[in-house]
């Protein structure tokens, strides 16, 4: 699609701050309310109904009666399911300046990147639309006089958990394959983002989703996103978020009723720069691999390895480019990176910046906050880093790049799976036969070749080791979001 940015609206309307139950707004159950801040300004933008175990009892409780059988729900045609994701769709890129809008506000992302992930939205719902009537079953010619068959039917009460880095795309993420198959969903959105989510929460009511099909109820984690991991009624939980924090979801999971689990976690993603590559491109790759969304991104090129031969050159550059990034108001069409998300991710990101000239890395750009407004921080560049720094260790999350030198494939493979992440990992050069023995020896769950950031609707996505359990996108994406039931009938002797 030819994306043509339209002027922001640099003042958005919040329209939607309660909670969403049963195709209704409401209060929360204690009255309590939370404020969600401009991380632009650090300004508090509105006061949002704040969710708690009681809310989250009342949505679950909503949305168990949407999944009985015989409601309007379960009655309704695969192939209408998918009509209906696919009006809701519309609706978002209707609303997609305003939409794109309210998530800069409330994000800080700039808008030309936040216009851009409504639509990335709205392909993914379309895309699952797609599949509502296609999750289909086999046939097994099973022994003996049997007729085998398999149904592919849904899990019943999914809970979603969404994280701050891309809310809108996560929230249709979850959305998109739960519905398409059936399920009813009660979304937790990051308690730093709520208002996108809950405005596309009145995008269903219009789209005409039944009452309790959709619930979103903002809130903390503690409280609840707990009361929804822990919750005996949900049948599935979807996260995307810290790995300290899925593994408290995953310990919910078994301490209530053994709920399926969707993690999608941390990340420490190595990129490979091998020596024959061309040098201007794979600088500009690697900047794009690490600095896209301030580096709040699970996948980030976090870990830049440089081959020997290339690696004065390439942190030369490195550094020239990151000081040429723009850094400044997401309402700038000029800009290419925003705030990040609030004070306790900005503080965590300047104390791993410390972390690294204490241990030796070279600070060669950056490293500082901008300005005293907001929560910016200065692009920033270490060369001379080595595998047992904290900052090549530990997720930073933040536009911070490390380079590190090697010598040799095998060395570098071996070095890029010393890690106990492996979400996604990358490597660049014009040897195929290197291509292939470098992403073949990867343990990561998506690797790219001379590329970054390639994500696609149709490919699974997830990630091995600690960086998660199960795969979206795609149709394994989908299976994520059913159960299989066999079904053999006897087939009678006919009656002679």
């Amino acid at each position: 699609m030819d994306f043509k940015f339209p002027p922001p609206i640099t003042q958005p309307e919040v329209k939607c701050t309660q909670i969403f139950i049963n195709n209704e707004f409401r209060n929360s159950v204690n009255g309590k309310t939370f404020p969600t801040i401009n991380p632009t300004t650090g300004e508090v933008i509105c006061q949002v109904q704040e969710g708690g175990k009681a809310d989250i009892d009342v949505a679950v409780a909503a949305a168990r009666k949407a999944f009985e059988l015989g409601s309007p729900w379960r009655r309704m045609d695969a192939s209408d399911r998918g009509r209906l994701i696919i009006k809701f769709s519309d609706l978002l890129e209707r609303d997609a300046v305003y939409i794109g809008s309210l998530e800069t506000l409330d994000n800080g992302k700039p808008f030309k990147d936040a216009f851009l992930t409504v639509f990335a939205a709205v392909k993914m719902l379309r895309y699952f639309a797609g599949l509502a009537d296609k999750n289909v079953g086999q046939t097994i010619p099973v022994d003996g006089d049997y007729f085998t068959y398999t149904r592919h039917e849904p899990v019943g009460v999914c809970g979603s958990i969404i994280p701050w880095n891309f809310p809108i795309v996560m929230w249709a993420l979850k959305f998109a394959p739960a519905i398409a198959t059936g399920n009813v969903v009660v979304i937790k959105p990051a308690e730093q983002t709520p208002l996108t989510a809950l405005y596309l929460a009145a995008l269903t009511k219009e789209a005409g989703f039944p009452p309790g099909v959709v619930n979103v109820v903002p809130g903390f984690g503690p409280t609840a996103g707990a009361a929804l991991s822990e919750h005996m009624d949900v049948d599935k939980i979807a996260f995307t978020g810290s790995t300290d924090v899925g593994k408290i979801i995953q310990i919910a999971s078994g301490k209530s009723n053994l709920k399926n689990v969707t993690l999608e976690l941390g990340g420490k993603s190595p990129n490979i720069i091998m020596d024959d590559v061309n040098l201007d491109e794979a600088v500009e790759m690697a900047h794009f691999a690490l600095f896209f969304n301030m580096g709040q991104v699970c996948i980030a090129g976090s870990r830049t390895y440089v081959h020997e031969k290339i690696y004065d050159e390439f942190v030369k550059k490195a550094t020239a480019r990151a000081q040429k990034r723009v850094v400044g108001s997401p309402w700038d069409k000029e800009t290419e990176s925003g705030p990040q998300i609030d004070q306790t991710q900005m503080e965590k990101i300047l104390e791993l910046i410390e972390s690294g000239k204490k241990e030796g890395a070279k600070l060669q750009t950056g490293g500082v906050r901008k300005g005293d407004k907001g929560y910016f921080i200065e692009s920033t560049v270490f060369s001379d880093v080595t595998d047992n720094m904290r900052i090549a260790r530990e997720e930073i999350f933040g536009p911070v790049q490390q380079i590190i030198k090697f010598k040799d494939i095998d060395e570098v493979i071996k070095r890029a799976n010393d890690s106990s992440y492996g979400l996604a990992a990358a490597v660049f050069t014009k040897d195929l036969d290197k291509a292939i023995k470098v992403s073949n020896g990867l343990q990561a769950g998506t690797v790219w070749v001379n590329t970054y950031h390639a994500l696609h609707t149709q490919a699974p996505f997830g990630g091995y080791k600690m960086s998660g359990i199960g795969r979206e996108f795609g149709t394994y994406g989908l299976q994520q979001y059913t159960q299989v039931k066999t079904v053999t009938m006897k087939i009678s002797e006919k009656n002679s």
